[in-house]
Formats: structure tokens, C-alpha cells, sequence
């Protein structure tokens, strides 16, 4: 939800609840309008491996999925992840999905439990793009 809202306004807020939110945003990218449409899901709701997150699967056209590097758990959480989007998405078409990994909290380096290595690591065995961020900065 950092991400999102830091990507939406350009502003930070620490602290969120487990509330899904669906947001529109436009952007203009190499000239070109973009209209974006973010579904935003807690990771307690992302948990759900039934028909509603199929759902979300089959609504999206891509996927960021974001751990704190000062979480273990968030981490290692990933592969499934990326394994039931690619299962849903992959087998309709045949189509590469778009698929991000981004590891947040890049500013509380002192509390870090997962290296940058390692989330560099999972994205290339799982053909994905990597990314470390700060939402706070």
C-alpha cells in the first residue's frame, strides 16, 4: 500500500490497515497516456489461493509483487506466488506474464533479513524484473 499511494501522490504513509483498494491513475509515459488501474491487496488477503484471487489474476495484465527485505516470511512467499499467477495467466495463452519483484524498506538496511542478492537471485530462476525500493524515500 506504500508503494501504491507513494507512486499515486508522492507521499508517504507508515502506517496502513488490511483494507484492498482498487485505485485509477493516469500517466504519461514516452507521450503516450496510460490509464492505470491498480488493485492493491494486503498480504494477509493475498494468502487466499481461491476463486478470488483467480479473480484478481485474470483481471490484471501485470503483477508487482512486493516483500519488505526486513521479512523472511513476505520473501519466501514469493515463488508460490509467482508460480500460481504464471499457472493462471501462462496457461491461457501461451504469453509471458509481466511480473516484478520489489523488495521495499531498502531504507531500514540495519533491520535487513533478506539480501539484495538474494531477491536478485529468486527474480532471475523465476524470470522476473527486480527491483529494491524505499516507499519512505
Amino acid at each position: 500500500a506504500a508503494l501504491t499511494v507513494r507512486f499515486l501522490t508522492r507521499r508517504f504513509i507508515g502506517e496502513y490497515g488490511d483494507m484492498e483498494f482498487i485505485y485509477s491513475h493516469n500517466l504519461t509515459v514516452d507521450g503516450r497516456e496510460i490509464l492505470f488501474h491498480i488493485w492493491d491487496v494486503p498480504n494477509s488477503q493475498q494468502a487466499e489461493e481461491g476463486s478470488s484471487e483467480e479473480k484478481r489474476i485474470q483481471w490484471a495484465d501485470s503483477f508487482v509483487l512486493v516483500y519488505s527485505i526486513c521479512d523472511r516470511a513476505s520473501f519466501n512467499i514469493l515463488p508460490l506466488k509467482i508460480q500460481f499467477i504464471k499457472a493462471a495467466k501462462e496457461g491461457q495463452n501461451q504469453e509471458k506474464v509481466p511480473i516484478v519483484i520489489v523488495g521495499n524498506k531498502r531504507d531500514l538496511h540495519h533491520q535487513r533479513v533478506v539480501s539484495r542478492e538474494e531477491g536478485r537471485l529468486l527474480a532471475l530462476s523465476l524470470d522476473c524484473g527486480f527491483y529494491e525500493v524505499s516507499a519512505a524515500e
